[in-house]
């Protein structure tokens, strides 16, 4: 962590994984908000879940430092933060299937066409994925755009590595700030989730994507 008391992991080297070891130790269950935001979610979760250690993604530091605060405020200590990609920490900083959980809420959906190659359910980002899950580990999806749903679903349908599950259900305080928006407004949402299976192991080949093809979540 940065300061004393600082939910926020600090990466001097982004060639090292996580140092996760101690927070995990005794088989503690890890899950994992990609776009964590303010963290309205990831604290209403640890609250309820004082023995699961959650890690948040985001990469804006106004959104890192309002949820480090937070935490830190209501003493959460199952609490950390990271601002990094959350596509280069799934490749490359996480231990293999050790998350129990990951949830995706209302990422960036990228509508146009030509853009449709930054959405984060990508074959590498899948590929990611299912090495970090858990074997029967869930990954849960809900967005406000009815295309980035149905080419979502689509895209883990055809991976063999995973099944559809029954998304979660979610209380007023587990909804994050975009979803209470587009509630409020009357807007639809679709949720999915899916289950990861047991499969041949295989090393991840070494990334290389370009910069301006990165996948990456102005939401996030």
């Amino acid at each position: 962590m940065n300061a004393a008391g600082s939910r926020v992991i600090t990466v001097t080297d982004p060639t090292v994984p996580l140092p996760l070891d101690g927070l995990l130790a005794g088989g503690r269950p890890l899950e994992i908000e990609i776009g964590c935001g303010n963290g309205r979610f990831l604290v209403a979760r640890a609250q309820k879940q004082p023995d699961t250690v959650f890690l948040g993604i985001e990469r804006m530091l106004s959104r890192v430092r309002k949820l480090d605060k937070k935490a830190c405020r209501l003493g959460l200590d199952n609490i950390r933060i990271l601002r990094l990609e959350a596509f280069y920490t799934f490749y490359y900083l996480l231990p293999p299937h050790r998350a129990r959980t990951v949830y995706v809420f209302f990422p960036d959906p990228w509508p146009k066409r030509h853009h449709h190659r930054r959405r984060l359910f990508s074959p590498p980002f899948l590929d990611a994925l299912w090495a970090r899950l858990e074997i029967g580990g869930t990954i849960q999806i809900a967005t406000d755009h009815q295309d980035y749903f149905d080419t979502t679903r689509e895209n883990f349908a055809a991976d063999t590595r995973f099944r559809e599950a029954q998304p979660m259900e979610r209380d007023e305080s587990e909804q994050t700030d975009f979803e209470m928006l587009f509630r409020r407004q009357g807007l639809p949402i679709w949720q999915c989730a899916f289950q990861s299976l047991p499969h041949a192991e295989k090393p991840l080949p070494p990334l290389r994507i370009a910069e301006s093809d990165e996948p990456r979540d102005k939401r996030n």
